[in-house]
């Protein structure tokens, strides 16, 4: 049993879908949620910047004793989380490879058609396409950059006209394609889910990264036995870089929880 909670963090209010699939299947764990705000969005900055933040978030969700890391965050997963294993001990994992590994575990045919929606930064590092590659054969990708979705959904922008509007242009590339799954590599995207499925039908697989590595960390903790007390029910802290943002209202609406604000603190980590 390990009672220290579990640290989550994102640029923006993305990450609090994959928190919420945290709390869900795991409501015994404490949880720790950090959203830098303040350097929102991440998806348009350069490797070497997103590398330098998520080495401060990291760092500072270590001050506060996790025992875990997740980087609830498509664009930090792909071009950080390689360099924050090599700087940290502790156990750190993206949304990349629990999706991974859920796709090759529900293939159900020879040949596989898989759609990735994420950032323009994401979407350039070619990690998604090198990682399915890499571990599922016959496999055919079609990748596409959404560079307006995750500033809209930090608007609260997830079901307007507008939000139709971009959504059916971004999911032009996969109508008529007959893709199989289509994964959700930013970890706002989920808030757009019944908009996308709208637009490429209810055959389509839409893969939400949050709920993949919420099962991989429950597999986790069991196997290294340090779960914290199956009668103990879970609290979570929020923390943000810049509290001057639509974050409280997107979050609250999210959670169903009309006190989140009284609950964030914030906090700088520079």
């Amino acid at each position: 049993m390990d009672k220290r909670p579990i640290g989550i963090f994102d640029s923006g209010v993305g990450g609090m879908t994959v928190l919420a699939e945290i709390k869900k299947h795991l409501p015994n764990e404490d949880l720790i949620y950090l959203g830098d705000t303040k350097n929102f969005p991440y998806g348009d900055k350069s490797k070497e910047t997103i590398i330098k933040l998520a080495t401060k978030c990291a760092g500072f969700l270590i001050s506060q004793d996790v025992k875990a890391i997740i980087i609830a965050c498509g664009t930090a997963t792909s071009q950080a989380l390689d360099e924050l294993k090599k700087i940290y001990r502790l156990p750190i994992e993206g949304i990349i490879s629990p999706t991974v590994q859920y796709v090759k575990k529900n293939i159900n045919k020879e040949h596989i058609k898989i759609g990735v929606i994420a950032t323009q930064g994401t979407i350039k590092s070619n990690k998604w396409e090198e990682e399915l590659k890499k571990t599922i054969q016959n496999l055919e990708t079609i990748s596409k950059a959404c560079p307006l979705l995750a500033p809209m959904a930090e608007q609260g922008w997830t079901n307007n006209n507008v939000a139709k509007e971009a959504i059916k242009e971004y999911m032009k590339p996969f109508v008529n394609k007959k893709i199989d799954k289509i994964i959700l590599g930013c970890t706002h995207y989920p808030l757009f889910k019944e908009l996308i499925k709208q637009e490429i039908g209810n055959e389509v697989d839409i893969i939400n990264t949050g709920e993949k590595i919420a099962n991989y960390l429950k597999k986790y903790l069991q196997n290294e036995k340090i779960e914290n007390d199956k009668q103990h029910i879970g609290k979570s802290k929020y923390y943000l870089t810049d509290t001057q943002c639509n974050f409280i209202q997107v979050a609250g609406k999210l959670l169903q929880d009309e006190s989140l604000e009284q609950k964030i603190q914030k906090v700088n980590i520079e």
